[in-house]
């Protein structure tokens, strides 16, 4: 008989880390490849959506069914800014300000449900200046999610940091075989090729997921102790 879960984990976020539909392949979210660093004590329930910034999470009434589901030992993992930041989509965006109180929105209702709350950086952008520096592309929003971890004394995972020098390792070219990046006619779903530095392949997915499934191991080990025990998750 299959063990029933004991703790569920939330993802909530953006098309960063949200589960693809086929027509989207190869873009993967992180969230997909995370899903299978745990046991069966451990479900993961992954309700990041494309495009999603807080507001619209919010305003979509996407996180109040999460909130009403959470139990204590639960955890919920927050990553959002990509959208937060899009001045130009005037329903996703959000000021900084706002940002922060929507962010601290989703930390005390999981704190008030016996859940613990992860907050995370968003995850970095593929940017090189001349030099091959990896570059910063959401400096004010990680800084609020860094102030509110601080601020709450919330587990934080600066993904923005992580993910940059994971680029910066693999170099200005090499980096681009982490995106879902495809020349025309190479796959069926992009025939006319697919040039993006934002959302990740399965190898830049899984990449990812297992930052921040090394970052967990540091701030959650009794989470960790969940983790599969295999050479392939290390």
């Amino acid at each position: 008989m299959k063990p029933v879960p004991k703790i569920t984990l939330y993802l909530i976020g953006d098309s960063t880390l949200s589960v693809k539909e086929k027509k989207a392949y190869p873009e993967t979210g992180w969230g997909m490849p995370f899903a299978v660093f745990f046991d069966a004590q451990v479900r993961i329930d992954n309700r990041a959506q494309n495009g999603r910034s807080t507001k619209s999470f919010l305003a979509e009434n996407r996180w109040q069914p999460v909130a009403d589901s959470l139990k204590e030992g639960d955890y919920v993992l927050i990553q959002f800014g990509h959208n937060d930041e899009a001045k130009e989509k005037t329903d996703r965006y959000t000021a900084v300000p706002d940002f922060k109180n929507n962010l601290l929105k989703f930390v005390k209702e999981s704190r008030s449900k016996g859940a613990k709350p992860i907050l995370i950086t968003p995850v970095s952008r593929r940017k090189f200046d001349q030099n091959g520096n990896a570059l910063e592309t959401h400096k004010e929003y990680t800084q609020a999610v860094i102030d509110v971890a601080m601020q709450e004394q919330v587990p934080l995972i600066d993904l923005d940091q992580k993910s940059r020098a994971l680029y910066q390792k693999f170099g200005v070219e090499q980096s681009k075989l982490l995106f879902n990046q495809l020349e025309a006619g190479v796959h069926p779903n992009y025939p006319e090729g697919k040039m993006d530095n934002t959302h990740f392949n399965e190898l830049g997915a899984r990449e990812i997921a297992q930052i921040v499934l090394q970052e967990i191991k540091k701030l959650e080990p009794g989470l960790a102790a969940y983790v599969v025990k295999s050479s392939a998750v290390k």
